[in-house]
């Protein structure tokens, strides 16, 4: 059976490895350290770790002042609060001068289970994807978050990481990781997957499913949404003609979009966006939103039969 581990644990172990190796690297939170998992960094160097308390716009703020100084700022709350609340501050404070902080928030979609509707963001990819200058990752498991939040730290610039907080599988054999290019995990004929978080592991369930009957699909992790991996995409398509796309995440503005936006007057292909239609989330167990939102393997394969016969 595969490890099981959450991408904000894994992201919490990252910060505080990489705080080891650079001295730049600060961590700010916003009250939620031991949910964010960010406590690992601030028990390791508390005088590099700041509570900012529940005050988004300030967090992020502090942030990009750190930043001019030569500091690496790393910013976590749970998206809702980040991705949503702070959105004006992330934009005007960090963006638009092109400050050097990441975006580390967590518990975002509908998994998050019995916080609620308010808590549940699944707006925050579109909103991050339109930020211009802004880089955008959604790791699939433990293993490709810490290589996304070392990635982060070299890289210039603003950079959203998008943690869940369910425990996923860490998927095995361990994958590369380059910013941009997308890892095409199994090859197929009939349809391509393209997920990204930590529905990668159930496209690869879905996958499983139907090979035992005859039918092989392609999945593809598209771990970075902005910039897109327009070639990967595009051959994939190509290959299969059916395209399907998983996320925990409002089909609109998210992965489903840009994919869809990758593949415009690039040939005629049969596409299909899964994930939380117009509508809010719920309180409820994880597993049951999943399946009442659409996102459970049983209900992912119905979606992918129903392409595949189309």
């Amino acid at each position: 059976m595969a490890q099981m581990k959450a991408t904000r644990v894994a992201y919490g172990e990252a910060l505080a490895e990489l705080g080891k190796e650079d001295g730049r690297v600060v961590v700010l939170d916003a009250d939620l350290a031991h949910a964010t998992m960010t406590s690992t960094f601030a028990k390791a160097f508390p005088d590099r770790f700041f509570n900012m308390g529940i005050a988004e716009a300030n967090l992020v703020g502090a942030a990009a002042g750190m930043s001019t100084m030569g500091c690496i700022p790393f910013c976590s709350t749970f998206a809702i609060f980040g991705a949503c609340r702070a959105y004006e501050m992330i934009r005007n404070a960090v963006a638009y001068p092109h400050f050097n902080v990441k975006f580390g928030f967590t518990h975002g979609g509908i998994s998050i289970g019995e916080d609620g509707g308010s808590h549940q963001s699944f707006e925050d990819i579109a909103l991050m994807r339109m930020i211009p200058g802004m880089t955008v990752i959604v790791p699939c498991d433990a293993n490709e978050t810490r290589k996304a939040v070392y990635a982060a730290a070299r890289m210039d610039g603003p950079v959203f990481l998008r943690m869940s907080r369910l425990p996923s599988p860490v998927l095995e054999p361990e994958m590369p990781f380059e910013v941009g290019k997308a890892n095409v995990l199994k090859e197929g004929s009939r349809l391509a997957l393209f997920a990204c978080g930590f529905l990668v592991a159930t496209a690869l369930e879905c996958r499983e499913v139907l090979l035992r009957e005859g039918i092989g699909i392609a999945v593809v992790n598209v771990h970075t949404i902005k910039p897109i991996d327009r070639d990967c995409i595009l051959a994939q398509a190509r290959k299969c003609g059916k395209v399907a796309t998983l996320e925990d995440h409002s089909v609109i503005g998210g992965l489903g979009d840009a994919v869809t936006d990758a593949l415009r007057n690039q040939g005629s292909f049969h596409i299909e966006k899964i994930g939380i239609e117009d509508r809010f989330g719920q309180s409820g167990k994880s597993d049951e939103l999943l399946a009442e939102y659409g996102l459970s393997t049983p209900k992912v394969l119905s979606r992918l039969r129903q392409l595949l016969a189309d």
